[in-house]
Parts: structure tokens; sequence; C-alpha cells
């Protein structure tokens, strides 16, 4: 038995979302204010306790604009938040509790849904109105109207519990708003038997080393230990003996220290006897008398000296170890463990070690299924992508979750063929696992070539922030990730349309020509050879041919294509991405990177190679003819090591012995990502 999908409406940002659940671990990611929060804040509020509690914060905006104008005649289905849970059960379950919700006997259903709902009493609501009195202009009243609704929008609010069938239906509207004498109210004990939801908040009591009055781990293992003390854990019996022997040495004692005066006392009160007695509960005495401290038994030191990181594993797992004991114990045929964001604090090994926890005590607990919100990428190139469900605001600021492995591995496949789209996906997937998973919680990217792009592309970046119009947001600001793609920008292509995180990809023009020999059998063979750009006619980049959507290499259209690109006549097909490569400057056009930033650099670099010591770099002397050279050329003869002269360049720079300009290609991509 195991939860299949939940759905959302009218709940702050999720106005229309539903996630499909994977059987184990479903890992919820994407970037800052998609909904990750609100999504537990309502499965809490529905799964934790009947009769919830709801303001008018949690409607969102374009439902909040419906209600100011409520009217008898308004649709209240428009303005409830519901979430809705889809059950799978087989032949082999237990079906005690979830018969509950099953309105259909017939042998080959296997699904059942639950509906919550927080409905408004239109009725009551308008019944309690102000109404405008005489003399009190349209604009003061609306606003009072506005004001009553929003203070007292939870006064209204009934929420309800509901099973329905909605197998084989196939309206435009869902079942349960289309059919609703259908559905059969039930009660939130049903659920609770069915369903056991814990959840470890975000907003955890871990205290920092300067806060030593609190004492967060020790506070959890109290409530560990007071669970198994209050089951008659067996584990605890050699504890209840010791205590039963303390309590017998105390009670020695006290005989010793209170005898006169219980004496004295019994003749007074004219009691046969009197005395004290000892009664150690061993809840008290841990919770009291025990705390929790690392390092050896001679030299130790209390946890809250230990650092955040630490701090907010051990209590984690003190946590996920409580509610293993919980769920275990649990007749419920579903538990549901939420995990908000568990990356706290804690170092990228340490996240990725709380990854591999996880999954183990999800396999080993029976019936469970968990959730975890992050925006840690070290926890999701440690996860399996299957599990990754990606939370993605559309154009109408409706969130949906969009299963990552699923609906992207199908969009490739539709966009490339089946067998290259599948290879193209997983040399995607293999690439984020490896090293770029923050490009899910990046709100842009800038794709670039390779080594010197790399090593110098900061710098560029500096530069451009510094000269940016007032008012203008710095590059270096932003949440930007960059990449290394070398020629593989265009295995992108769909991830980045998925995620739908504007892209700039800085490319090379990598011009050719064709050339026409002949092999050893007399057959003349076609081959596309590197060439200076007022030579070409051909480009080997991959990248430009998909995002500009070139034609056959062979087709007699493919010169005339290419003379479009060369002149900046052609525009890209993505519409969220934008690909920058060479662009005439100083009257001439690069076919490199390197070509181009020698053409940009003329004059500086004949300065810094012949005051400094710049690596990477043969042929020096070349470099005093610079102004009146062939760059193209000139370039070839004296790089020797492309990411030695990038690096001893940058250096230079850094210490304002040396500058470079970006090329102009360069800085127009910047200008764009920046915006």
């Amino acid at each position: 038995m195991k939860i299949k999908s939940i759905k959302v409406e009218n709940f702050r940002l999720l106005k229309n979302s539903s996630l499909d659940m994977t059987d184990g671990l479903t890992l919820i990611v994407g970037k800052n204010n998609t909904g990750k929060t609100s999504f537990v804040v309502l499965l809490e509020k529905f799964l934790s306790k009947p009769n919830p509690s709801f303001n008018f914060s949690d409607l969102p905006v374009s439902v909040r604009n419906k209600l100011y104008e409520i009217s008898e005649k308004t649709n209240i289905d428009e303005l409830s938040i519901r979430l809705c849970i889809s059950v799978e059960y087989t032949d082999e379950d237990d079906l005690k509790h979830i018969s509950n919700f099953m309105l259909d006997l017939e042998p080959d259903k296997s699904i059942i849904n639950i509906m919550f709902e927080a409905r408004l009493e239109r009725d009551a609501l308008l019944h309690r109105m102000p109404i405008k009195k005489e003399g009190i202009d349209d604009a003061k009243y609306i606003t009072e109207k506005r004001n009553f609704i929003e203070r007292n929008f939870s006064k209204f609010i009934k929420t309800s519990i509901y099973a329905y069938d909605d197998s084989g239906y196939e309206g435009n509207e869902p079942y349960y708003l289309h059919n609703r004498e259908e559905l059969e109210e039930k009660e939130f004990k049903d659920v609770s038997n069915l369903l056991n939801f814990q959840v470890i908040h975000a907003r955890r009591n871990v205290a920092s080393s300067d806060e030593t009055g609190k004492s967060p781990l020790s506070a959890v293992t109290t409530q560990f230990f007071k669970k198994l003390n209050d089951s008659n854990d067996e584990r605890l019996e050699q504890v209840r003996m010791a205590l039963i022997d303390i309590d017998n040495d105390l009670e020695t004692q006290y005989s010793n220290v209170f005898s006169g005066f219980l004496s004295s006392a019994a003749n007074f009160l004219n009691l046969d006897s009197l005395k004290v007695i000892s009664n150690i509960e061993a809840s008290s005495l841990i919770g009291s008398s025990s705390k929790v401290i690392y390092g050896t038994a001679e030299e130790h030191l209390p946890e809250n000296l230990n650092g955040l990181g630490y701090l907010n594993i051990l209590y984690l797992l003190l946590q996920i170890e409580m509610m293993r004991k919980e769920f275990e114990e649990s007749s419920s045929d579903i538990n549901l463990l939420f995990i908000e964001e568990p990356e706290a604090h804690t170092h990228p090994q340490m996240q990725s070690i709380f990854s591999k926890k996880i999954r183990e005590v999800v396999n080993e607990i029976k019936g469970l299924q968990a959730i975890i919100t992050t925006h840690s990428s070290y926890i999701v190139a440690n996860s399996d992508f299957d599990n990754i469900r990606y939370l993605l605001k559309d154009e109408n600021s409706n969130v949906e979750f969009k299963n990552f492995h699923t609906e992207l591995a199908k969009k490739y496949k539709e966009e490339q063929g089946n067998e290259n789209g599948a290879n193209l996906y997983k040399f995607l997937e293999q690439y984020l696992k490896i090293q770029n998973a923050e490009l899910f919680f990046a709100d842009k990217a800038i794709f670039i070539e390779g080594t010197t792009e790399r090593i110098l592309l900061p710098w560029f970046i500096k530069k451009y922030d510094e000269k940016c119009d007032e008012g203008s947001q710095p590059i270096s600001s932003q949440n930007i990730s960059i990449i290394e793609a070398g020629a593989n920008a265009k295995a992108f292509a769909p991830f980045l349309e998925f995620i739908g995180i504007k892209s700039l990809i800085v490319t090379d023009l990598d011009s050719t020509k064709s050339e026409v020999k002949s092999d050893k059998n007399g057959q003349d063979k076609t081959s596309y050879v590197a060439c200076p750009v007022s030579e070409s006619s051909h480009t080997s980049n991959e990248t430009l041919k998909h995002f500009f959507s070139a034609p056959d290499l062979k087709d007699p259209q493919f010169p005339e294509w290419f003379n479009k690109l060369k002149c900046g006549k052609l525009a890209e097909t993505a519409s969220c991405v934008k690909v920058v490569y060479q662009t005439k400057e100083n009257s001439y056009q690069a076919r490199s990177f390197e070509d181009a930033f020698f053409n940009s650099n003329k004059a500086k670099l004949k300065r810094v190679c012949a005051e400094c010591e710049v690596l990477g770099l043969k042929n020096k002397d070349m470099i005093a003819t610079i102004e009146m050279t062939d760059i193209y050329e000139l370039t070839n003869k004296v790089i020797n090591k492309k990411s030695d002269f990038a690096a001893s360049l940058l250096y230079l720079c850094l210490t304002g012995e040396a500058d470079s300009d970006a090329p102009e290609y360069i800085n127009e991509g910047l200008k764009w990502i920046s915006q």
C-alpha cells in the first residue's frame, strides 16, 4: 500500500499542483520561493489534527482578488483549499483501515482517493459583511469590506474530509467538483488509522556554541528514552534494575540522615512510623541528570560546544530514530515522513552521508515513504534521479511538480530521437551527478567552452560589474551557475527548457572550409578543415548548429546559413537561451576565444609581454608585431599552453600589473544575462 500522488489546490503558490510519489524516497528540489515550505505546511495542517485553521494569506493572490468581490453568485469551489491524496493498494494488503475509503468493491479497483477541503461558508460571510452606510464614499467602503474579509476569513472556514472514486471519469473539471453529491464524508480518525504522518522542520532547535543554556540533543535523547520507557522496551530492563539497587541504598542512607526528625515527627503525630524512601523515575532522571557530550570520558565537552553542522546531523538522526520507533509500533498502513531542508549548517560531506543514511532508513521500515525538500546539490547528486521532483513556477505563477526523470527523458527522446535522446539524457544525468547539480537551484546559468574562458570569465564579470548602469544588478550578486560544458552545450538544451532558467552559452565560431582529397583508392573525399573566418563556408560547432537550426552539413544551403550566422542574422530556437560567439570587432572576425582575445587586447598584450613574465607562450617576440600581424596566424604561433597563459594573465590583472578586456561578444552576453 502506498501513496501514488498528492494534489494541492489554492494554497499560497500551489494553485493547482500535483506531486507523483515514489515508492520510497521522493526528493523535492527547486529555487527559493517555489512552494516547498507551503507544501509541508498544508500536509501538516490536514494530516496532523482535525479541524485545522486557515487565514486569508493562505490563499493565492488571484483567489484573494475573487474573494474581495464575493457575492451570492460566487463559485465557492474556486475559493476552497484542497489536498487530494491517491492511495494504491494490492490484494496482499490488509484492507482493515483502507476499506473505509473504498466506495467500489469491484476486484479490479486498486486506488482510493481522499480529499481534505477547507471550504468558505459564503452565506454566513455575506450575512456578517459590513453594510455601506449613508455618506460613506465607495473607496472607503471597499477598504472596510476588504479589511473585514482579511480579518475574519478564518471564522468562516469549514474543513471536511471526503472519499471519492473517480475511476473512468473523463470530465474537464475534477471529479470531486463535478460530482459533489457522490462524495462520502469521513472522520479524521479514519485518516489517522490509515496514515501516520511525521515531520522534521527546517527550523530546528539547534544551539550555537555560545548559547550554553540550550541542549537540544539532550532534550531529544530524553524524548527518545521516554518513548522506550512508555513502551516497556526490554532494552531498559537493566536500567530499571540499577535504579532499584540505587533506591535501596538511598533508603538506608535516608534513615540515618532523617532518623531524629522522623522519630520526633512520628511521636508528635501519634504515628507508628514515618520514613523517607527513594523512588527514582528513569525518565525524570535522564531528563534532569543526563547530558550528551563528545570526546573521551576523561576529556569531554558539552554538546553545545560542538559545531552547528554536527549538532544538526545528530539532531536529525535522533529524530529519525524516534520516528522509526513510532512507525514500527504504528498500526497505520502508510507511514509518511517529511524532512525539510536537512542540509542546514552542514558540510557537503555530511550532506552526502545523510543522503545515504535516509535511504537506508526508508528501505528498512515497511510501508515508509519519505519526502525531503532540499537546496543541497550534494544531496541531489547522491540521490537517484528517478526520485527527483522539480518545482517550477510557470507564467501564471502556479507551481508545478515536474517529474525530472520521466518527463525529461521523454523530452530528450522526442526532440533527439529514441537512441540519440537516450544517450544525451544519460550524459546529462551523469554530468549533473558528478559536478553540476547546483543547476537545479540556479536562477541563471552561463555555459562556457573550456579552461581559458573558465579562468578569465570571473575577471570579465568583475570589469562588467564595475561599469554596469546605476540601478542595474551586478552579475556577481546574482545566483548564476557557471558550467564548463566544452562542445556539449547542446546536450543541455531540453534540460534548460525543462527547468526554465535563463541561460547564456559562450561558444566559438569554429569556422571551417571544405577540402577535397583523393584517398588511396583514388576516390575523392570531402573533409572540413579549420581556417580563418574570412575564408570559411562551414562550422564544426555542434552547439551553433543545434541552437540556430543548421541544415545538413552537405546541404547546398549550408554556406548560406553559415553566412547569415557570421553576420548575426539568425535567432536562437530556444526562448530562454542566448548563444554568443565571435563577431566582427576592429574590422576582424575571430574564430576562437583566444583569437578574439588577442584582437581585443593588442596594445595591452604588447605592453604586458614586454614588461612582465607571461606563462604559456612561445615565440614571445612575435607579440611586438601584433598590431600588424594576422591575428589568426599569430594566435596559433604564440600560444603554447592555454591554461597557463590564462592563469598567468589573471594573476597579473589581479595584482594590478596588467589589464585586459573581454571581447565584444562576451560583453554582449554578459549584458543579456545580467538583465
